[in-house]
């Protein structure tokens, strides 16, 4: 009884898991390969475990590039000592521990951030748009949208020409609508949406509460 407790092995004592999501037995198994010596034999382990990792993963086989992936993972699990014939460049440690490039984040407008970056890129595709009646379309669109943004933002009334004021920043200079005879919609149209939804949740509101009076009154003694 006390050999057998002697040989119990506790996770704090067992080397650590380079990707743990695989398991021990995976680990042991890789292990195994590393410590064949026949390079015939030990690529046929190898394939041997990249199927099992595969059946371990069988929502990402419809992935581009799940095979490659399970290679590299191999590699890694391996502590890159593996050697063994892969049809797929083999990964290094530099590779791994590369710091990667940042990310390019959109360009932000802080003077104007109520209208979000959506409506810079609307306005690059109509300046690019060659002059017509479908162009002024939608430059009135966006800025109809630009007044809805600011009146949501901002609650008061606003004027057109501080929404043409401000298409006018954003597109630097190449759309002029400040001398124009153009009129955006009114701020009551282009809130109506958001009033109608205020309307029918007080009234969904109104009708819980008439309902909870009628079961009171329903509740009560007659005489």
């Amino acid at each position: 009884m006390i050999q057998e407790v002697a040989q119990i092995e506790y996770n704090t004592e067992r080397p650590k898991l380079i990707i743990p999501e695989y398991g021990r037995h995976m680990q042991k198994m890789v292990d195994q390969a590393i410590a064949t010596e026949d390079r015939q034999e030990r690529n046929k382990i190898a394939k041997g475990i990249i199927a099992v990792m595969g059946n371990l993963n069988p929502h990402l086989r419809d992935v581009p590039d799940f095979q490659p992936m399970l290679w590299d993972q191999l590699f890694i699990i391996s502590d890159f000592k593996l050697d063994v014939d892969s049809p797929y460049p083999i990964p290094t440690r530099e590779e791994l521990m590369e710091r990667p490039e940042p990310l390019k984040y959109p360009q932000n407008f802080p003077k104007y951030r109520f209208y979000g970056n959506n409506i810079k890129r609307m306005i690059d595709v109509a300046v690019s748009w060659e002059e017509g009646d479908k162009k002024e379309g939608l430059i009135l669109t966006i800025a109809n949208h630009m007044k809805k943004c600011f009146l949501n933002w901002n609650k008061d009334t606003v004027e057109d020409d501080v929404i043409f004021g401000h298409l006018f920043e954003l597109s630097e200079g190449k759309i002029n609508l400040k001398n124009s005879d153009e009129d955006l919609s009114d701020a009551s149209n282009l809130l109506k949406n958001k009033k109608r939804y205020s309307t029918s949740n007080s009234g969904k509101k109104n009708y819980k509460s008439n309902s909870n009076s009628n079961s009171n009154n329903r509740n009560r003694k007659r005489y």
